[in-house]
């Protein structure tokens, strides 16, 4: 039994999610090749559309899309998966898995492209719309609230010392002489 972990990318918003299948529902992903694009109930995403970008064997050995079959070969290559030259020109021999998964195939890496259509979405923003509207209505009654409340009284006899040397000042400019 083929026993897969998915690792299913968003490229909107750079976040990606594991997915781990086993037995029957790993089953539609067996024979498929590196480019196509399946229907996301075969992962449990309905409405989604998934394409499968690469993978790698229990070995860690890359899978990659010009080697044809789900067998492993020891290829020389100069650039792409499995292999980043250090100099210009530089081959080197690595043992890379073909495009087909199969039932050795371990991890397999996807992306989404499309997501569900925008009617769903439409149902998630109007529910969203409705919760702000009613934390403002919430606010709008906290602020009636704050203004039906009288103002609270000031004590009679306490003044700031501001207040105490303007008057002051007033009553010498108007008496004309100095303070008493």
């Amino acid at each position: 039994m083929a026993k897969f972990k998915i690792i299913l990318s968003d490229p909107e918003t750079g976040k990606s999610q594991i997915v781990e299948l086993e037995g029957p529902r790993a089953s539609p992903l067996v024979g498929r090749k590196l480019g196509e694009t399946i229907d996301g109930t075969a992962i449990g995403l309905g409405g989604h559309t998934l394409k499968i970008t690469g993978g790698s064997d229990k070995d860690g050995v890359p899978m990659r899309p010009d080697v044809h079959g789900g067998v492993k070969a020891s290829l020389i290559v100069t650039q792409g998966t499995g292999f980043h030259p250090t100099s210009q020109g530089e081959r080197r021999r690595k043992t890379l898995r073909g495009k087909v998964i199969t039932e050795d195939t371990v991890q397999i890496n996807m992306k989404i492209v499309e997501k569900p259509k925008k009617k769903e979405r439409k149902e998630k923003s109007k529910k969203l719309e409705s919760k702000k509207e009613k934390q403002e209505e919430h606010k709008a009654d906290k602020k009636l609230k704050e203004k039906e409340k009288p103002p609270t009284p000031k004590k009679a006899g306490k003044k700031d010392a501001k207040t105490n040397n303007r008057e002051e000042m007033l009553k010498e400019t108007e008496t004309g002489g100095t303070r008493t």
